[in-house]
């Protein structure tokens, strides 16, 4: 039953992208010739392992030098730099833009939850503007800094790096490492020396392309996305904006790092379990060391 389930679609012939429980019943009956009711098929289903029904979107690693950039960002994110322990006046700051955040304004207001029926939000909306949203979480304090801004970009993020800057703790660092992506606010040599110039204190380092699950501002995203922007439902940019502000102030009343337990050496185990993919894409091998 497990094995027909597991079956690519694609081989049966039939112009299915997924497979429904009625058509999962219908193809067991007829394979194995015994009469299956779909609750039999559910049950089976449910208590193996594989469950042939759920998927997710998934990008293999395309870096040539992923492990090169991947390495030092866990050895921060684990309090270690060149070999050394950091000192208690260098900071680790995840900065990235969460971009195109719309204020969603319904165009009926949505009825309260009652006992037995939950909150209702109406489907359609009218645009109300959208704005980007950057932040610096600190990981090893669970501090988060952040500001919106009108679109992205070189000057923006320098406004977020300003800020960070003049905060006092920042003010008095000796190092300051921002961890970022590739993206065009800060990609590549030119932002490394744009940086440096701006103050020499700054260590900026980038993850591998295709690894924004590196980046533990991303994580933070992922609760802004869930607390403060769902269901949208925003009158104007200005309520949206103030929305977020509380929501760092919240946030840093209790600060809390993220527990990350994605180490350098479970970073070099997932290397070889992926390094077929990387062949699979004409990548070198030496790329993996």
């Amino acid at each position: 039953m497990v094995a027909t389930a597991c079956q690519s679609v694609a081989e049966t012939g039939e112009p299915l992208s997924r497979q429904s429980l009625a058509d999962l019943t219908r193809r067991a009956n007829r394979l194995l010739a015994e009469p299956m009711s779909k609750s039999t098929v559910w049950r089976t289903l449910d208590e193996d392992a594989i469950k042939p029904w759920q998927y997710e979107h998934w990008i293999f690693p395309r870096d040539r030098q992923f492990r090169k950039k991947a390495g030092p960002v866990f050895d921060l994110y684990a309090g270690v730099w060149n070999g050394e322990p950091l000192g208690p006046k260098d900071f680790v700051l995840s900065c990235d833009e969460k971009t195109s955040i719309q204020a969603r304004q319904r165009k009926h207001p949505g009825p309260a939850p009652k006992p037995g029926r939950r909150r209702r939000v109406e489907p359609e909306y009218k645009r109300g503007g959208a704005l980007q949203y950057l932040a610096a979480w600190d990981v090893h304090r669970g501090i988060v800094t952040g500001r919106c801004e009108a679109k992205t970009g070189i000057v923006p993020f320098g406004r977020l790096v300003d800020q960070l800057l003049e905060s006092a703790a920042y003010a008095a660092a000796e190092r300051l490492f921002l961890v970022v992506d590739n993206g065009s606010s800060h990609r590549g040599r030119t932002s490394i020396q744009r940086l440096k110039k701006r103050d020499r204190r700054i260590v900026l380092l980038h993850t591998p392309v295709h690894a924004s699950w590196l980046n533990q501002a991303e994580v933070y995203f992922s609760m802004v996305q869930r607390k403060v922007l769902t269901p949208n439902d925003f009158a104007n940019l200005e309520e949206l904006r103030v929305r977020l502000r509380l929501y760092e102030e919240l946030s840093n009343r209790s600060p809390k790092p993220f527990q990350w337990k994605f180490t350098r050496e479970k970073l070099e185990r997932w290397l070889q379990r992926v390094k077929p993919h990387f062949a699979e894409l004409q990548i070198a091998g030496d790329s993996l060391g």
